[in-house]
């Protein structure tokens, strides 16, 4: 690869390390991490998130609203309900990766380096 490296976001200097740690900030909280997951095959409304991360549709709204700040999910009116669901395709990832991190801390062989069919 001869990408021109000036403008490379990963660079111990990036002006987005800041941004970055807020990130992970963002998610070091099991409910966002469990909201994201649910998030993850499309949209969902406040009340099924609650029920699906068993909390209260008011705990949830709030994390919600803090994720909607920051930019991790967003909303859709459909009719009376609101409609949540991830900005992009990141924050799935991270909380992914942060997931098959955590089966490496267990030791042994994680799901997600076994074949498809071991794991099913």
């Amino acid at each position: 690869m001869n990408a021109d490296k000036s403008g490379c976001s990963l660079g111990v200097d990036s002006q987005y390390v800041e941004l970055a740690v807020e990130v992970f900030a963002m998610l070091a909280d099991a409910t966002r991490v469990r909201i994201i997951l649910a998030l993850r095959d499309g949209e969902m409304a406040v009340g099924a998130l609650a029920e699906l991360v068993g909390k209260s549709p008011a705990a949830v709204s709030q994390h919600l609203a803090k994720m909607r700040l920051a930019r991790m999910v967003s909303t859709r009116q459909d009719g009376t309900k609101v409609m949540y669901r991830l900005e992009n395709e990141h924050a799935r990832q991270l909380v992914a990766d942060a997931i098959f991190q955590a089966e490496h801390a267990l030791g042994g062989s994680p799901a997600h380096h076994r074949p498809e069919q071991e794991t099913a």
